[in-house]
């Protein structure tokens, strides 16, 4: 369950992490052509700051999730099916069910 969960916040912050890299100003105008008139939202500056800030925070978020992930599969790695099993010290099979009696029926 834990394992899953993770995975999936991961998956997630990759997504919301690569599109915030894409809407950055960079030397060409990039995706960030595409996200309107930002500037009256987010200040004078633009949304340069809010966009840098925001990709920081989710790449911590990303870089802690992908620690967690690794200490949990590492920690799960050392389980086994075996240990899990309960341990059961009088183990005996049933007996089997007699067999009915054969009747003979000579007649002569």
């Amino acid at each position: 369950m834990t394992t899953s969960l993770l995975l999936t916040i991961q998956i997630v912050l990759v997504v919301i992490l690569v599109i915030a890299v894409l809407l950055q100003k960079s030397s060409s105008i990039g995706l960030g052509a595409y996200s309107g008139s930002n500037e009256s939202v987010f200040g004078a500056k633009g949304p340069a700051g809010f966009l840098a800030k925001a990709t920081f925070f989710i790449g911590f978020l990303f870089v802690v999730n992908t620690i967690t992930m690794g200490y949990v599969y590492s920690s799960s790695k050392n389980e086994s099916v075996v240990d899990t099993m309960i341990e059961t010290t009088d183990v005996t099979a049933p007996a089997a069910p007699a067999l009915p009696a054969i009747e003979s029926n000579t007649t002569k």
